[in-house]
């Protein structure tokens, strides 16, 4: 999420830290007075916040004890900003939590466990790996709020002209790019240097970066080479498209496919909106979703992803209470369902996906792809493990340094993270 100016930023770092202290001030309620709780929301703030707003007032019109300072904060910025606020003892009463932060936020003790409270009363409408996702040490840190996971999305428009179908294997996607530039000219596919998406990659081939059980770093092992020779094999060929290694990456991959020059990406939910908004796809039904091609294994499948609501261990029992019952009311079917109608991301329970919602082919395309997301491991640190990548997989795609140096620097990089592994 960028800001437009450096006067936004400074004036959102004055908001910030004019609320990051949610049960400090004299809103504790013991005059009779509503308890005012601080809410860290860290959704898009251009397409996603004002609906988050808006279900904000809503709560306060129904909870008249309770009344909530929301402030967005920039979701690259959050984690820092929370990490620094819990530890000096002024963090928000709530925060949006991103699912990789929950358990390292627990491990330090800053988040109420939730299990028997009022924001899990309902916990059996999620789903349950979302809640196992939520979990360290046997207790529940967050009630998943929205959830995500990669598929290949495509042009159905283009893969008719070239007369091939949604591939089910990497193999099959390499030979329908081929027959798509041939059919119509444009790009067949067109991958990612991110580490998180080429994680597909790994779970085709039965690895991961690292084993939690074996407490084993595997991101050079011989499983991984395959699966990331795999994913560089996508860039050179027929219909597949150099690797973008500049610092815009992202959006050049985005824009080729919202205006028809590549056909397929493998992306999220979270640019459903800005799909629509492209010149090919001003008619929704022509954007295809499929689970991601699988591995020589024959297992496909994405990283889940998503985010859930906190509460902050150190807020005292008023604010905590209040806090409890705004994490309820935000996380009920209704309030998720007009998230997904609004926003159009993925529901965390069965009983949001109404019809209203499901009639967005975007989000019933990624609902049909989500029973192959797999859950992150039990581990504080496995969203970290990126990191590394995030170096390393540009250089071996740019041809600077070899697969092998490559993994190898990336399994280094890791042992250190976690430095009770072996490698």
């Amino acid at each position: 999420m960028r800001r437009g100016t450096a006067a936004t930023a400074l004036v959102a770092s004055f908001a910030l830290a004019a609320t990051a202290c949610g049960s400090s001030g004299d809103d504790s309620g013991t005059a009779g007075g509503p308890v005012t709780i601080t809410w860290w929301d860290t959704s898009n703030a251009t397409n996603e916040a004002p609906t988050y707003r808006a279900l904000v007032k809503e709560f306060e019109a129904a909870h008249q004890g309770v009344k909530v300072t929301y402030v967005n904060v920039p979701f690259d910025q959050a984690q820092n900003k929370f990490d620094t606020a819990a530890g000096a003892q002024g963090a928000p009463d709530v925060l949006r939590s991103e699912v990789g932060w929950t358990p390292a936020f627990a491990k330090k003790g800053f988040f109420l466990p939730l299990d028997g409270t009022e924001a899990l009363k309902e916990q059996k409408a999620f789903r349950s790996s979302l809640i196992t996702q939520a979990q360290y040490e046997g207790k529940t840190y967050g009630v998943p709020l929205v959830t995500d996971t990669l598929a290949l999305v495509y042009n159905k428009k283009l893969f008719a002209q070239a007369g091939v179908q949604a591939p089910k294997t990497w193999d099959d996607l390499k030979k329908a790019a081929a027959t798509v530039k041939e059919k119509t000219g444009a790009d067949g596919y067109w991958g990612s240097t991110q580490a998180y998406y080429a994680q597909p990659f790994l779970y085709g081939e039965g690895t991961d970066t690292v084993d939690v059980a074996a407490k084993k770093v595997t991101v050079d092992s011989a499983a991984a080479k395959k699966a990331y020779g795999t994913w560089l094999g996508l860039f050179d060929g027929k219909g597949l498209h150099t690797a973008d290694t500049t610092a815009d990456a992202y959006a050049h991959i985005q824009d080729a496919f919202l205006n028809g020059k590549v056909a397929a990406i493998v992306q999220g939910p979270w640019e459903i909106t800005n799909f629509y908004k492209g010149a090919a796809f001003k008619d929704k039904a022509n954007l295809g979703i499929a689970t991601v091609p699988a591995g020589s294994t024959g297992e496909a499948g994405a990283p889940t992803g998503g985010h859930n609501l906190s509460v902050y261990a150190g807020s005292d029992a008023a604010h905590q209470k209040a806090a409890l019952t705004f994490v309820n009311y935000m996380t009920s079917a209704k309030a998720q369902a007009t998230i997904a109608e609004k926003n159009s991301t993925l529901p965390t329970r069965e009983d949001a996906y109404t019809a209203a919602v499901k009639a967005d082919p975007g989000i019933a395309g990624f609902q049909s792809v989500l029973p192959s997301a797999r859950p992150r491991p039990a581990l504080p640190e496995y969203s970290s493990l990126w990191t590394p990548l995030d170096t390393e997989l540009p250089k071996i795609a740019g041809g600077k340094e070899s697969l092998d140096q490559g993994l190898g620097n990336a399994g280094r990089s890791l042992a250190k993270l976690v430095p009770d592994f072996t490698k």
